[in-house]
């Protein structure tokens, strides 16, 4: 069926109705739907847009701290609207300007090296159904650890290639002396593969770079000047440039022109003190994946060539086979959940429309391109504070909502079924796309956690560490499939036996999976605190034996002291991890500074423990031995001895299962 479709749309393309004008020719015709301000092949009054942008800005900048904000809108062929809002520096003030002022636009950098890919795959130096590993050299090829099937460039990207997502302490950089070469990174960054490729889809900025790396082996250029001369240069984008500004370096790919780099956005956090200035974000070792800066004016224009099906002004970036492949999207992970379209990304839209485009995050950028066709309309827009998250992600479904589609109806209701089968459904899930080992696995797996709940009017809640979300039930439960408040978003389980295993993000770019008790933070949280309740107990007991006179053998005098600074050692990582805790509020701080020395030691004094615990079991047999009668533990003072020794085995157990105990692997 894919291949079908595939056909179809290169036929459209090659008789002169490229895929995105082919579906505007069917749909401009169509009545409105009933109650929206527009049919959808209305154009927007430029007056109204303006106002509407304009509202929906400063309610957001205001509400969320947003300093500064820069959004260019294309429609039929030309731009309607472009704008900055608030500051790109506020010392000395700099105010955003649509036309000069750059921004970081993160992962929207990787459309760009699609279109790189793609006119490989158009000259006929790359397949997209060949192992990746042909394109590669031999430092980068990925390795076959065990699996059967090697990754493909389709895998790369549609985001299914089985490796495991990493950022801390290497994604970013704020000092450019440790930012690395492209090839050096992937190759000493290379992530574990933890599934078959083609599974399971989690997103990945290594997949991402790995592409760009291929192209750039391909060609013999460097992704840099490849994005000069094959599309910035050719469409006339002076304002964007996968470099970054830093000093000349050997080795190095040189750097963004000085003239653009003074108008560069700086990044901001809010904070209790105001606007925060934070530090640049280098990611220039991971290029393909995020490192594009860009002006609205500059992306109004790449949306304009986009909407074109690759040409701009008589100017030809790719040909019809791209086209067709930016249109057809790839197999969908389930039914209802979004698909990738060779890198691109289907979003839901009011009034049943489809976008399809790519958002963008650093540290302090936030960003969103959203094309749709059936409106021959473009949207981007970008943030410079970390705040700004909610403004990039809403702003074209508000823009849609307002103009294109009816008043929402109301929230589906919940079913009293669902209350009677919540046992099906509720449970802690945890993110594929995340590391699997190590200390970082150690934090993923607590921040990555999604938690449902059944509520009492029949309907579900997923938390998790961003945000809290509704849905209610769309038919049979045995389909494992709900929507949103909102009326566009799905949420799709997968059932097995009458009980939910996974879910897909109503994004498309990441799978949860249910987790037994055991592998829950709950479950550790608890052990934890009994092992603090255990250690505090012993050192209470150490200091009670040191003050009287004290009948035991000197088996059991040993196995005391062990267990003794066991409790410390126990103490103190339990306490260091707190104390890193509570100082990482801001993400940006954790991701450059990781990892912390507390959580090494933390770490490293968990192992020592659990070493000391091995120990202790050990000795279990000649503590109940004792000595002589009168010279010898009593029952009271062994069972609590044996208790101890068992919780902190758990706590051992537990600890490295998830991998908190490896202080090398940060």
């Amino acid at each position: 069926m894919r291949s079908a479709a595939l056909i179809l749309s290169i036929l459209l393309a090659a008789v002169g109705g490229a895929p995105f004008g082919a579906l505007r020719a069917t749909v401009a015709a169509s009545p409105p739907a009933d109650g929206s301000r527009l049919a959808r092949g209305d154009p927007i009054p430029a007056a109204e847009l303006e106002a509407f942008v304009d509202g929906a800005v400063h309610d957001a900048m205001v509400g969320d701290h947003i300093a500064g904000v820069t959004i260019s809108i294309v429609q039929n062929g030309q731009t309607v609207l472009k704008k900055g809002y608030g500051f790109a520096d506020l010392h000395p003030y700099r105010p955003v300007d649509p036309d000069r002022t750059l921004f970081r636009i993160g992962s929207i950098s990787k459309t760009f090296n699609w279109i790189l890919v793609m006119r490989e795959v158009e000259a006929g130096r790359i397949r997209l159904d060949a192992p990746i590993n042909l394109y590669l050299p031999e430092a980068l090829r990925v390795p076959d650890a065990g699996y059967k099937h090697q990754v493909r460039v389709n895998d790369l990207m549609n985001h299914t290639p089985g490796f495991e997502d990493r950022v801390l302490g290497q994604l970013f950089e704020r000092d450019y002396g440790r930012v690395r070469t492209l090839r050096d990174y992937l190759h000493q960054e290379r992530p574990k593969r933890v599934r078959e490729p083609g599974i399971l889809v989690s997103y990945s900025n290594y997949g991402a770079a790995l592409a760009g790396a291929a192209v750039a082996e391909v060609t013999g250029k460097s992704i840099e000047d490849l994005m000069d001369s094959e599309i910035v240069g050719p469409l006339g984008l002076g304002h964007t440039t996968l470099r970054e500004p830093h000093p000349p370096r050997t080795g190095m790919p040189a750097p963004m022109a000085s003239a653009l780099a003074a108008d560069v956005s700086r990044p901001y956090r809010w904070t209790s003190d105001g606007w925060r200035l934070r530090s640049f974000e280098y990611l220039g070792q991971i290029a393909p994946a995020g490192a594009v800066s860009s002006t609205a004016s500059d992306m109004a224009r790449y949306m304009l060539m986009l909407l074109g099906n690759g040409t701009l002004d008589g100017v030809k970036i790719y040909g019809p086979p791209t086209a067709a492949a930016f249109s057809t999207p790839l197999p969908a992970p389930a039914p209802g959940v979004p698909a990738s379209r060779h890198g691109l990304f289907e979003q839901p839209l009011p009034g049943g429309l489809t976008g399809v485009g790519h958002g963008g995050d650093t540290l302090s950028f936030h960003s969103n391109l959203t094309l749709i066709p059936a409106l021959n309309t473009g949207v981007f827009i970008s943030t410079n504070t970390d705040t700004g998250g909610r403004l990039a992600d809403s702003l074209v479904k508000q823009i849609v909502a307002h103009f294109y589609a009816p008043p929402p109806p109301p929230p589906p209701p919940g079913t009293t079924d669902l209350i009677a089968h919540r046992a099906a459904f509720e449970g802690v899930y945890l993110t594929d796309r995340r590391a699997y080992h190590g200390l970082e696995g150690v934090l993923d797996r607590i921040i990555g956690a999604a938690t449902v709940k059944v509520t009492r009017d029949g309907r579900l809640t997923i938390t998790d560490a961003r945000s809290v979300q509704r849905f209610s039930p769309t038919g049979d439960l045995r389909a494992g499939r709900f929507l949103s408040d909102d009326g566009f978003n799905h949420l799709v389980f997968r059932i097995a036996d009458g009980r939910a295993l996974t879910f897909f993000a109503p994004w498309g770019g990441e799978v949860f999976e249910r987790l037994p008790l055991w592998r829950q933070s709950v479950s550790l949280l608890a052990v934890t605190l009994l092992a603090a309740l255990a250690s505090l107990d012993c050192l209470i007991d150490l200091f009670a034996r040191a003050r009287r006179d004290f009948r035991e053998s000197s088996n059991q005098r040993r196995a005391g002291l062990i267990q003794s600074t066991q409790a410390v050692l126990w103490l103190v990582a339990m306490s260091l991890f707190c104390l890193w805790a509570a100082g990482a509020r801001d993400q940006a701080a954790v991701v450059y500074a990781w990892p912390a020395l507390s959580l090494i030691v933390a770490s490293t004094c968990a192992l020592v423990a659990a070493v000391l615990g091995g120990l202790t079991l050990g000795l279990l047999p000649l503590v109940w031995r004792g000595g002589r009668r009168l010279d010898s533990w009593g029952v009271g003072r062994k069972t609590r001895f044996t208790t101890t020794v068992l919780i902190f085995l758990t706590l051992t157990v537990l600890l490295a299962s998830w991998g908190a105990l490896e202080p090398w692997s940060g």
